[in-house]
């Protein structure tokens, strides 16, 4: 699959475009985000990635689109988990409700650069070392196990080590003042909340994508389709954000999903690292089989949590 520099500068261009539409559009009066409003946008959102999936399939090939929609729906099942982190980092800077969508948006914006980075540098070891899937492969069932024993504790905002490191060297203040990330007091410039959350949540994802990035390339070794999987996720994530907010608490089994789904990428990876490295015939795991069992276990997982009752 070769990619032209031109397609590369329109899909950036598209993305920072629907950044800036979102920012103008939507965000130009804070307000609260009903559900409603939310729905809306997940439904733009996934038929924006629909529509990229057919344009890979006619542009590339089936298989292309295939990958790309297994990448996407891999990408947007994990980042569910990242919703509770948003919570508890909103909950625990105490965002206005009027100004959390401003800050998802800019938080993921943050980001989807950093991940930008970490796909780069995926694709370049990938490029120059096939058996760096033995690592990702390995990487993935450490992680699929962290992710099943799970017990939801709930991690401190202030534990960012980055978010401490802006604290320590510029001075903040504790008050919100509107959408205004820094501000002027007793004739001196001062880092306001609104900033700190965003740089939390911006930073605080790239932990999630140490462990997505490489599932995503378990699926597509395309840097391309991980990068535009990775976009469409992010970009539809804060509005699912809004739209499950009264709904995460009963994703019970959640956990035991991803890492079901965590697991199988790892045992994808291992054997195609075996196949390409050694003689030893093994099988391999085709995308189709792949997007038919990512789609079966999110279903499971999701009509066993709304059959689980709540704990009291």
């Amino acid at each position: 699959m070769v990619v032209p520099m031109w397609l590369w500068a329109v899909t950036v261009v598209g993305l920072i475009g629907v950044i800036t539409v979102d920012l103008i559009v939507v965000d130009r009066r804070p307000h609260h985000f009903s559900s409603t409003d939310a729905a809306r946008w997940v439904v733009f959102y996934i038929t924006l990635a629909v529509l990229f999936a057919i344009f890979v399939g006619f542009y590339f090939g089936w298989s292309f689109a295939g990958q790309f929609t297994a990448g996407y729906l891999t990408e947007y099942s994990l980042s569910v988990d990242n919703l509770f982190v948003f919570l508890i980092i909103m909950t625990a800077f105490a965002v206005p409700d009027a100004y959390q969508h401003r800050v998802l948006l800019v938080g993921i914006v943050i980001a989807l650069i950093l991940r930008a980075v970490l796909i780069i540098i995926g694709a370049e070891l990938i490029a120059r070392f096939t058996g760096v899937f033995f690592l990702f492969g390995a990487f993935l069932f450490y992680t699929a196990y962290k992710v099943w024993t799970d017990k939801g504790g709930d991690p401190d905002p202030e534990g960012n080590g980055f978010v401490r490191f802006v604290g320590r060297r510029f001075p903040t203040t504790t008050e919100y003042h509107g959408t205004a990330l820094t501000v002027r007091i007793a004739g001196k410039r001062m880092l306001t909340p609104m900033a700190m959350v965003m740089i939390a949540i911006g930073t605080t994802d790239l932990l999630f994508a140490l462990d997505s990035i490489p599932a995503v390339f378990g699926i597509t070794s395309e840097a391309y389709l991980v990068f535009a999987a990775n976009a469409f996720a992010l970009m539809g994530l804060r509005q699912l954000f809004f739209l499950l907010k009264g709904f995460l608490g009963k994703l019970h089994h959640l956990n035991k999903g991803l890492a079901i789904i965590l697991t199988f990428i790892g045992v994808k990876l291992v054997l195609e690292a075996i196949h390409a490295t050694t003689e030893i015939p093994v099988p391999l795991i085709p995308v189709w089989f792949s997007l038919f069992f990512i789609v079966a276990v999110l279903s499971i997982t999701i009509v066993a949590s709304l059959r689980t009752k709540s704990p009291d």
